[in-house]
């Protein structure tokens, strides 16, 4: 099983050596001001499941809504940002653009984060489930199910 996808210019390709267990939509201002959107798709997935098939993305440091910073993946020549590691998780989960994937229609979001911030004009009708900020590690196994949950969990070492 894999997932491929990469950077505009085709420089740099990846592949996912499996499913994100999480889909988030996030409002944050952060990911608007990354994306120069209203918000960022991303998939979570253990940093290990990405390999890098051609070319070589460069990290970028940056600022992010936690506080305590974000690695992110770009192509060193159309700037395309591919996936992320945050602050929070480190260095253990790749936080990948969905809209990067070869077929970014496979993956809708599970929930909407840090709504308190989403842009005026986006409605939101309740499914997914959206939170102001983030959820609790309690609601897992109900917004991912068992076995995208258990995932989650042994990464974070919880």
């Amino acid at each position: 099983m894999g997932y491929e996808g990469g950077c505009t210019c085709g420089q740099v390709r990846y592949r996912l050596g499996d499913a994100p267990f999480a889909v988030h939509c996030c409002h944050c201002r952060s990911c608007q001001r990354e994306t120069g959107s209203a918000f960022a798709l991303n998939g979570l997935v253990e940093a290990d499941a990405i390999t890098v098939t051609a070319g070589e993305p460069e990290r970028v440091e940056t600022p992010s809504e936690s506080g305590k910073g974000q690695s992110v993946f770009r192509c060193p020549a159309c700037r395309v940002a591919m996936w992320s590691h945050y602050g929070g998780m480190g260095e253990k989960a790749g936080f990948v653009r969905i809209g990067t994937l070869d077929d970014p229609d496979a993956f809708p979001p599970d929930l909407h984060i840090f709504t308190r911030s989403k842009q005026p004009w986006v409605t939101l009708t309740g499914d997914p489930p959206a939170f102001e900020v983030y959820y609790s590690q309690k609601q897992y196994d109900d917004l991912f199910g068992t076995e995208r949950a258990a995932r989650y969990r042994a990464m974070r070492g919880i």
